[in-house]
Protein backbone atom coordinates (compact mmCIF):
# COMPACT_ATOMS: atom_id res chain seq x y z
CA UNK A 1 0.00 0.00 0.00
CA UNK A 2 1.09 3.15 -0.87
CA UNK A 3 0.13 4.50 2.60
CA UNK A 4 3.26 2.64 4.11
CA UNK A 5 5.89 3.70 1.22
CA UNK A 6 8.20 7.16 1.57
CA UNK A 7 6.84 9.93 -0.42
CA UNK A 8 9.17 9.23 -3.28
CA UNK A 9 8.27 5.94 -3.68
CA UNK A 10 4.44 6.00 -3.23
CA UNK A 11 4.70 8.77 -5.80
CA UNK A 12 6.87 5.86 -8.44
CA UNK A 13 4.03 3.20 -7.04
CA UNK A 14 0.74 5.70 -7.99
CA UNK A 15 2.55 6.14 -11.59
CA UNK A 16 2.77 2.67 -12.02
CA UNK A 17 -1.00 2.45 -11.31
CA UNK A 18 -2.54 5.19 -13.25
CA UNK A 19 -0.36 4.75 -15.81
CA UNK A 20 -1.50 1.13 -16.44
CA UNK A 21 -4.67 2.53 -16.31
CA UNK A 22 -4.03 4.84 -19.72
CA UNK A 23 -4.76 8.13 -17.45
CA UNK A 24 -1.44 9.35 -17.74
CA UNK A 25 -0.75 9.42 -21.23
CA UNK A 26 2.35 11.36 -24.08
CA UNK A 27 3.95 12.10 -20.46
CA UNK A 28 0.79 14.27 -19.35
CA UNK A 29 -0.06 14.66 -15.66
CA UNK A 30 1.71 14.83 -12.61
CA UNK A 31 1.94 13.66 -9.04
CA UNK A 32 3.01 14.55 -5.76
CA UNK A 33 3.25 13.50 -2.04
CA UNK A 34 3.69 15.82 0.69
CA UNK A 35 6.69 14.98 2.30
CA UNK A 36 6.47 17.82 5.23
CA UNK A 37 3.71 20.56 6.29
CA UNK A 38 5.57 23.81 7.77
CA UNK A 39 7.50 24.63 6.12
CA UNK A 40 5.78 22.54 2.62
CA UNK A 41 7.98 20.01 1.04
CA UNK A 42 6.48 18.40 -1.56
CA UNK A 43 7.52 15.26 -3.63
CA UNK A 44 6.40 15.53 -7.08
CA UNK A 45 7.20 14.30 -10.62
CA UNK A 46 9.82 15.93 -12.91
CA UNK A 47 8.55 17.59 -16.27
CA UNK A 48 8.40 15.42 -19.53
CA UNK A 49 8.88 12.28 -17.59
CA UNK A 50 7.17 9.26 -18.60
CA UNK A 51 4.98 7.94 -15.56
CA UNK A 52 4.87 4.48 -17.24
CA UNK A 53 8.63 3.94 -16.49
CA UNK A 54 8.81 6.62 -13.40
CA UNK A 55 12.39 5.70 -11.45
CA UNK A 56 12.60 7.66 -9.00
CA UNK A 57 15.07 10.10 -9.32
CA UNK A 58 11.85 11.40 -11.45
CA UNK A 59 10.43 12.50 -8.57
CA UNK A 60 11.87 15.59 -6.62
CA UNK A 61 11.89 17.05 -3.24
CA UNK A 62 10.24 20.98 -4.07
CA UNK A 63 9.28 23.57 -1.38
CA UNK A 64 6.65 25.97 -1.89
CA UNK A 65 8.52 28.62 -3.59
CA UNK A 66 9.24 26.35 -6.51
CA UNK A 67 12.81 25.86 -5.68
CA UNK A 68 14.32 22.24 -5.50
CA UNK A 69 14.86 21.08 -1.97
CA UNK A 70 17.38 18.46 -3.25
CA UNK A 71 20.05 18.14 -6.11
CA UNK A 72 18.91 17.13 -9.23
CA UNK A 73 19.47 18.09 -13.23
CA UNK A 74 15.36 17.81 -13.80
CA UNK A 75 12.88 20.17 -13.56
CA UNK A 76 9.57 19.51 -11.40
CA UNK A 77 6.46 19.76 -13.32
CA UNK A 78 5.17 23.15 -14.89
CA UNK A 79 2.17 22.59 -12.86
CA UNK A 80 3.43 22.40 -9.49
CA UNK A 81 2.48 25.75 -8.26
CA UNK A 82 -1.52 23.93 -8.38
CA UNK A 83 0.11 21.36 -6.44
CA UNK A 84 1.55 23.97 -3.75
CA UNK A 85 -1.75 26.29 -4.03
CA UNK A 86 -4.03 22.59 -3.15
CA UNK A 87 -1.68 22.15 0.07
CA UNK A 88 -1.70 25.40 1.26
CA UNK A 89 -5.47 25.87 0.71
CA UNK A 90 -6.78 22.14 1.68
CA UNK A 91 -4.25 21.03 3.90
CA UNK A 92 -4.50 17.60 2.35
CA UNK A 93 -1.24 15.11 1.58
CA UNK A 94 -1.43 14.32 -2.03
CA UNK A 95 -2.39 15.64 -4.92
CA UNK A 96 -3.03 13.97 -8.54
CA UNK A 97 -3.55 15.25 -11.90
CA UNK A 98 -4.36 13.28 -15.00
CA UNK A 99 -5.84 13.35 -18.35
CA UNK A 100 -8.41 11.12 -19.56
CA UNK A 101 -11.24 11.54 -22.16
CA UNK A 102 -13.97 11.30 -20.11
CA UNK A 103 -12.73 13.76 -17.85
CA UNK A 104 -12.19 16.19 -20.93
CA UNK A 105 -15.42 15.37 -22.34
CA UNK A 106 -17.70 15.81 -18.96
CA UNK A 107 -15.61 19.31 -18.51
CA UNK A 108 -16.93 20.65 -21.87
CA UNK A 109 -20.31 18.91 -21.60
CA UNK A 110 -20.55 20.74 -18.07
CA UNK A 111 -18.76 23.91 -18.62
CA UNK A 112 -21.54 26.07 -19.16
CA UNK A 113 -23.29 24.83 -15.85
CA UNK A 114 -19.97 25.59 -13.75
CA UNK A 115 -19.86 22.25 -12.75
CA UNK A 116 -20.63 18.48 -12.66
CA UNK A 117 -23.83 17.61 -11.39
CA UNK A 118 -23.53 13.72 -9.15
CA UNK A 119 -26.72 12.07 -7.77
CA UNK A 120 -27.89 8.62 -7.29
CA UNK A 121 -24.53 6.66 -7.62
CA UNK A 122 -23.38 4.45 -5.25
CA UNK A 123 -19.76 5.49 -5.71
CA UNK A 124 -20.07 8.37 -4.38
CA UNK A 125 -19.80 6.50 -0.76
CA UNK A 126 -16.06 6.69 -1.99
CA UNK A 127 -16.55 10.44 -2.30
CA UNK A 128 -16.88 9.99 2.14
CA UNK A 129 -20.66 11.44 0.85
CA UNK A 130 -22.53 8.59 3.04
CA UNK A 131 -25.76 10.47 3.50
CA UNK A 132 -29.11 9.86 2.32
CA UNK A 133 -29.65 11.49 -1.33
CA UNK A 134 -26.22 12.48 -1.13
CA UNK A 135 -25.43 14.88 -4.42
CA UNK A 136 -22.35 16.88 -5.00
CA UNK A 137 -21.29 18.99 -7.97
CA UNK A 138 -17.50 18.48 -9.16
CA UNK A 139 -16.43 22.30 -9.97
CA UNK A 140 -15.17 23.55 -13.70
CA UNK A 141 -12.47 26.46 -13.72
CA UNK A 142 -10.74 27.31 -17.52
CA UNK A 143 -7.75 26.03 -18.83
CA UNK A 144 -6.05 29.27 -18.34
CA UNK A 145 -2.48 29.58 -20.10
CA UNK A 146 -0.85 31.44 -17.18
CA UNK A 147 -0.32 28.98 -14.98
CA UNK A 148 -0.49 30.61 -11.62
CA UNK A 149 -3.74 31.94 -12.88
CA UNK A 150 -4.64 28.58 -12.93
CA UNK A 151 -3.39 27.69 -10.00
CA UNK A 152 -5.62 29.91 -7.96
CA UNK A 153 -8.54 29.31 -9.97
CA UNK A 154 -8.16 25.70 -8.92
CA UNK A 155 -7.84 26.44 -5.41
CA UNK A 156 -10.66 28.57 -5.24
CA UNK A 157 -12.50 26.10 -6.78
CA UNK A 158 -11.67 23.69 -4.49
CA UNK A 159 -14.41 22.47 -1.54
CA UNK A 160 -13.28 20.34 1.35
CA UNK A 161 -16.23 17.94 1.10
CA UNK A 162 -15.47 17.45 -2.58
CA UNK A 163 -11.99 16.12 -3.44
CA UNK A 164 -11.65 17.07 -7.25
CA UNK A 165 -11.38 20.20 -9.73
CA UNK A 166 -12.01 19.75 -13.40
CA UNK A 167 -10.30 21.73 -15.50
CA UNK A 168 -11.73 22.55 -19.21
CA UNK A 169 -10.95 19.83 -21.79
CA UNK A 170 -7.75 19.17 -19.65
CA UNK A 171 -7.68 17.05 -16.65
CA UNK A 172 -8.64 16.88 -13.16
CA UNK A 173 -7.02 17.48 -10.06
CA UNK A 174 -7.74 14.95 -6.98
CA UNK A 175 -6.32 15.39 -3.61
CA UNK A 176 -6.84 13.45 -0.39
CA UNK A 177 -5.04 13.40 3.18
CA UNK A 178 -2.82 10.39 1.94
CA UNK A 179 -2.12 8.33 -1.08
CA UNK A 180 -4.59 5.62 -0.60
CA UNK A 181 -7.53 8.29 -0.16
CA UNK A 182 -6.28 10.66 -3.43
CA UNK A 183 -6.34 7.46 -5.31
CA UNK A 184 -9.76 6.13 -4.14
CA UNK A 185 -10.77 9.75 -4.93
CA UNK A 186 -9.43 9.94 -8.37
CA UNK A 187 -11.12 6.62 -9.12
CA UNK A 188 -14.63 7.31 -8.00
CA UNK A 189 -14.29 10.62 -9.97
CA UNK A 190 -12.58 8.95 -13.13
CA UNK A 191 -15.90 5.99 -13.12
CA UNK A 192 -18.70 8.77 -12.41
CA UNK A 193 -17.55 10.66 -15.25
CA UNK A 194 -17.76 7.98 -17.59
CA UNK A 195 -20.94 6.99 -16.75
CA UNK A 196 -21.94 10.59 -16.88
CA UNK A 197 -20.99 11.05 -20.49
CA UNK A 198 -22.28 8.02 -21.34
CA UNK A 199 -25.63 7.75 -19.70
CA UNK A 200 -25.99 10.98 -21.36
CA UNK A 201 -25.06 9.84 -25.00
CA UNK A 202 -27.63 7.16 -24.75
CA UNK A 203 -30.55 9.18 -22.97
CA UNK A 204 -30.30 12.72 -23.16
CA UNK A 205 -30.55 13.20 -19.64
CA UNK A 206 -27.79 13.77 -17.02
CA UNK A 207 -27.58 11.19 -14.91
CA UNK A 208 -30.01 10.03 -12.55
CA UNK A 209 -32.84 11.58 -14.43
CA UNK A 210 -31.82 15.77 -13.60
CA UNK A 211 -32.29 17.84 -16.47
Amino acid sequence: MTEHLDPRTAVVSLAAELAAKGWLPATSGNLSVKVQSAPLVMAITRSGADKQHLRADDVLHVRADLTLAEPSPFRPSAETVVHVRLYERIGCGCVLHVHTVFNNLVSQLYWAAGGVPLAGHELLKALDHWERDARVTVPIVDNFHDLQQLADAVAEAARPDVPGVLVRSHGIYAWGQGAADAKRYLEAFEFLFEYVVRYRGLTGLDSGGML
